[in-house]
């Protein structure tokens, strides 16, 4: 049997307020850095994190929070926490030359515990 074109229609545009989201996350980062030699850990778990932000939220623009970077680099350059909670937030960029108009800010989240932690949709505050 032939397959038959879809009744679908060209994807209107979204509005960039529809775009706008913000959820949490659990990194598991000894898995990202694994093999990876000491000095290198906590520079590579950085560039994970914002992989990560980049592939989940589809935005180019990644920004770190402070806190989160202090988060990742506080056990020293080889010692990277296992796991890590984010918060990763798609924002509208309202600089005049930005090149895209969404952007992602992370933060760190902290937890007692990542036992039965999902991913979650926060509501905007």
């Amino acid at each position: 049997m032939a397959r038959t074109k879809s009744g679908k229609t060209g994807g209107g545009k979204r509005s960039a307020l529809q775009d706008v989201v913000t959820r949490e996350y659990t990194i598991h980062l000894h898995k990202l850095v694994h093999g990876r030699s000491f000095k290198k850990r906590a520079p590579w778990a950085v560039k994970s994190v914002v992989d990560f932000a980049r592939k989940s939220m589809g935005t180019t623009d990644v920004r770190l929070d402070p806190k989160l970077n202090q988060a990742l680099w506080a056990r020293g350059v080889k010692s990277v926490p296992h796991r890590i909670r984010v918060k990763l937030e798609r924002k509208r960029n309202d600089d005049e030359g930005a090149k895209e108009k969404l952007y992602t800010y992370a933060s760190h989240v902290v937890v007692t515990s990542f036992k039965n932690l999902q991913t979650a949709v926060v509501d905007a505050e």
